[in-house]
């Protein structure tokens, strides 16, 4: 999968996602040998310079051997270090990483997804998410599942929290929602709990408390308009028994 162009106003913008891949593109993680300067090119520029070397100056072959010695043990560190990677980046398909990158006009960009499949080219890992491929060198970070299922947890109870009526706003039809807030956070495990700001949490227990006391108050304002009936009804009859009493 090729990494794709954005047109934006008759003008090509490139993407967070080709950012990454130009980036990675041209570093190398363990040496300063130009791109495409493999053991081949190497070996055409050792012939060049044994074809046009000063014939009354010889260079010693000693150094020809050297030079190549080293770029072989360079190739070999470059070798083992794309394995490296590729090996790690297959290790991350299926999971959420964090991708920090840069847009078009140079500032840091944080892309977060699952990682759908790892692709390798040119000797570099790349990790494909929602469709777009970025270095794996650029991953940043790699998500725990049970981290990101608590931090969406939290996400959602604030949201709740903050919708709720002030406290002064707080009705008997409000009793619901708020026993269900706190029948969901004590469900919670203490590490899905550790996401939730204690602010939330001493809130969440005020509310609960301020609804405890007003149906306390309820039923204290039913019991007694019970009590004035029941007197009112009492009254009445004592009044009939009279009457009945004073006919002939």
């Amino acid at each position: 999968m090729a990494v794709s162009a954005v047109v934006q106003d008759g003008k090509l913008v490139e993407s967070a996602a080709q950012a990454s891949a130009s980036s990675a593109a041209g570093k190398n993680s363990t040496t300063n040998v130009p791109k495409g300067y493999d053991k081949d090119a190497f070996l055409q520029l050792l012939v060049a310079q044994m074809k046009y070397q000063d014939p009354l100056e010889p260079t010693d072959n000693s150094e020809y051997i050297t030079q190549y010695a080293t770029f072989s043990q360079v190739e070999q560190i470059q070798n083992m270090a794309a394995s490296t990677e590729l090996s790690r980046a297959s290790g991350m398909v299926g999971k959420t990483v964090e991708v920090t990158t840069e847009d078009a006009d140079g500032a840091a960009k944080v892309i977060e997804g699952v990682v759908e499949f790892v692709k390798y080219e040119n000797n570099k890992a790349f990790v494909s998410i929602q469709g777009e491929l970025y270095a794996a060198s650029d991953v940043t970070a790699v998500v725990d599942e049970t981290y990101s299922s608590a931090f969406a947890i939290a996400n959602a109870f604030a949201n709740s929290m903050n919708s709720l009526p002030s406290m002064a706003d707080l009705t008997l039809d409000d009793e619901e929602t708020i026993e269900t807030l706190r029948a969901g956070f004590n469900a919670l495990t203490p590490y899905q709990q550790s996401f939730i700001d204690s602010s939330y949490s001493d809130l969440l227990k005020a509310y609960v408390e301020r609804m405890a006391e007003m149906k306390e108050d309820a039923a204290k304002s039913k019991a007694a308009r019970e009590a004035e009936q029941s007197s009112e009804e009492g009254t009445e009859a004592d009044n009939e028994v009279q009457a009945t009493d004073g006919d002939i």
